[in-house]
């Protein structure tokens, strides 16, 4: 069962642009907001070597305050505070309730195995990643961690021709015992088809096995695969683009249609738990609210919206002021939504 069918060269762009923003979000002062992930950053290393032009990566070599003006590194930052608290709290749950064996699948620059030792303690821990980005993650963890802990296993898979089951297997993987999945980043940019698969590896897995996960809709990539930016606000165009133009070499493939989410896991065998909107207001109630109330990143926010409004405002143009109309802004979040999720073998 090939979990996916990744690009061809071995290192992530995508998998350093999060990583940047966990990094960036580590330094968030209030520490009722900031990422958990102290590790990202030592992780990555020098962005620059790692050759990935992006905001959020450029925002490394900037203090928290300044970095934090620009709204698209906001946004990464926002996003990746909440799927890694949410994410912690989820493999906090799991532990406790028993769970013997955490699997990440596409691990990337993850850093729960290390950051999270005495939690995981008793537990196995699986990174599951190809060659290529398996190895400069542990020649990252061997040069400032002074290497991985003993219960941590890496898996070198390739993805397109080896079967998960049967490598697993192989590193002494059991698959009778209650396991802590985490897929992050990863759903969108496999087929139909390997998504089913691997949700249907977890659902083989003893009740009370549980993932968690991310997943966008499938209107969000026909969106993206059509490269056509005349549905969105002229000036939210720029961001668009360097974002189709970051993973032009890892292009989205899978959606989950709208609406239809208990749906389609269902039909993998797992109950979802919960699933909301990243980025929406009960994420950024729950993950980007600081003790004082404000959100991070707000004002910054809010006056880039206001800009944007005014320079429409001044275009006269009556087609993009209807594209930041508050209905037709509601009706896009909901069509074009990323979406975080847990669930469960039952």
């Amino acid at each position: 069962m090939p979990l996916a069918s990744p690009p061809a060269h071995g290192i992530s762009k995508t998998s350093i642009y999060v990583a940047a923003g966990r990094a960036i979000g580590a330094r968030e002062p209030d520490p009722s907001v900031r990422n958990p992930d102290y590790l990202a950053e030592q992780l990555l290393g020098d962005p620059a070597a790692l050759n990935v032009d992006h905001p959020a990566v450029r925002a490394l070599s900037l203090d928290y305050d300044e970095a934090m003006k620009d709204p698209e590194v906001i946004g990464i930052v926002r996003a990746m505070m909440v799927r890694t608290r949410f994410i912690d709290e989820a493999l906090e749950q799991a532990v406790a309730g028993g769970a013997t064996q955490v699997a990440i699948l596409g691990a990337g620059f993850d850093s729960h195995a290390y950051r999270c030792r005495d939690l995981l303690a008793g537990v196995r821990v699986f990174e599951i990643d190809r060659p290529m980005m398996q190895a400069l993650k542990r020649q990252r963890v061997n040069d400032v961690l002074g290497g991985p802990p003993d219960n941590l296993t890496y898996v070198a898979i390739d993805f397109q021709h080896e079967d998960l089951r049967e490598v697993l297997a192989r590193h002494g993987y059991d698959t009778t015992q209650r396991t802590f999945f985490i897929l992050e980043g990863v759903t969108m940019y496999v087929p139909e088809e390997a998504v089913r698969g691997t949700f249907g590896f977890v659902a083989a897995h003893p009740p009370g096995s549980s993932i968690v996960f991310d997943f966008v809709s499938r209107p969000m990539v026909d969106f993206l695969a059509s490269g056509n930016l005349d549905t969105i606000p002229v000036a939210a165009r720029p961001g668009f683009q360097r974002f189709l133009d970051l993973i032009k070499d890892e292009p989205w493939l899978f959606g989950v249609p709208v609406d239809g989410e208990r749906e389609f896991f269902a039909g993998t065998g797992l109950e979802l738990r919960e699933f909301f909107v990243i980025g929406g207001e009960e994420s950024l109630k729950r993950y980007a609210t600081k003790a004082d109330g404000t959100q991070v990143g707000a004002e910054t926010i809010a006056a880039a919206m206001e800009r944007f409004r005014q320079l429409v405002a001044a275009s006269g143009d009556a087609s993009q002021s209807a594209l930041m109309s508050p209905e037709r802004m509601r009706e896009s979040q909901r069509l074009m939504s990323y979406k975080l999720a847990e669930a469960v073998v039952i």
